[in-house]
């Protein structure tokens, strides 16, 4: 069974980490105000990243994985920008390079691409 770990931003700028098997039903339930007293309060929001696993408890994995992350890694990786990740588990002296990277400047690689789920749980 395919299932999601996905990001929404909500309209105070904080996002929120959920996980899904029917990710299109879920998002139009978070922009209905259904989805979670968190979204509810904090309307509109906006899908800001996805990814697709094959078992809904690696998507549950990864969704309390990344609900412990800081702002900025949880940024890096709507970003596409992976290779920043693991830095950002120890330091927060990556910040900058995100900044950067949000300011615009291609990443390295040339930009966003797929990430493997391995690659998610540096």
């Amino acid at each position: 069974m395919v299932a999601w770990v996905y990001i929404l931003k909500c309209s105070d700028g904080s996002y929120y980490v959920g996980s899904t098997v029917n990710l299109a039903m879920r998002v139009a339930q978070h922009k209905a105000g259904l989805g979670s007293p968190w979204t509810a309060r904090r309307l509109p929001v906006e899908a800001v990243f996805s990814y697709e696993v094959h078992r809904i408890d690696d998507a549950f994995y990864l969704e309390r994985q990344i609900k412990g992350w800081r702002r900025t890694k949880k940024e890096a990786l709507i970003l596409g920008r992976y290779d920043l990740l693991p830095g950002l588990a120890r330091s927060t002296a990556a910040s900058a390079v995100l900044r950067q990277a949000q300011d615009g400047r291609p990443s390295a690689d040339g930009g966003i691409h797929g990430v493997r789920t391995q690659d998610l749980r540096a």
